[in-house]
């Protein structure tokens, strides 16, 4: 696996949606539960395309429309993901993006900042919801962990995380980032 901290953001962002990418195309039902409280695996998908297509809204962007995520999840993952990859790999990356809610970053790493760990996340409850272990790079996952634990506070009152979860002091990062953002390492699909 790449180690995605020494990668720009357009790299990175390649090499963690196609791991999300990777366990889109394992899920045989779309309504399986998550452990992301009443999600199912659908709605994972619904968030990683709506919340960001909204940011960018925000910011004076607009990606065109794609499949319904009702409909086809999976194909409205890869036309998002796609158009996502194309921002980072033209000439807009550059530019500056003015968010009205997080001020203004060069659009890539305004990506990078927001979105694809936010992908990087969801990849550990996608692949948990189908059964699968997650192949998460450690070293990333215990950048963010260090990187959300300084502003926990404002993270937990955002409403987006659940409680931080207790694991044993000797779990590897991904472990701990998942009970950091309030998922349960132990839990398991009802259909697994």
């Amino acid at each position: 696996m790449s180690r995605l901290t020494h990668l720009r953001p357009a790299d990175r962002h390649r090499v963690v949606s196609a791991g999300f990418t990777g366990h889109v195309a394992a899920v045989r039902d779309w309504e399986v539960s998550t452990p992301v409280g009443d999600w199912v695996a659908r709605d994972v998908v619904g968030h990683l395309v709506g919340w960001f297509t909204e940011f960018l809204n925000a910011g004076g962007l607009e990606l065109p429309p794609g499949p319904d995520v009702q409909t086809d999840p999976a194909a409205a993952w890869q036309a998002h993901v796609e158009r996502v990859q194309a921002l980072l790999d033209g000439a807009n990356a550059e530019a500056e993006f003015r968010h009205p809610m997080v001020g203004t970053h060069r659009l890539a790493d305004a990506v990078d900042r927001f979105y694809t760990p936010d992908v990087f996340m969801h990849t550990w409850d996608l692949a948990t919801a189908n059964g699968q272990a997650p192949e998460m790079d450690p070293d990333f996952a215990a950048q963010l962990l260090d990187g959300m634990s300084g502003i926990e506070d404002l993270l937990r009152s955002s409403g987006q995380y659940g409680p931080a979860l207790t694991v044993a002091a000797d779990a590897d990062p991904v472990t701990r980032l998942a009970a950091f953002i309030g998922r349960d390492p132990g839990w398991m699909s009802r259909s697994c």
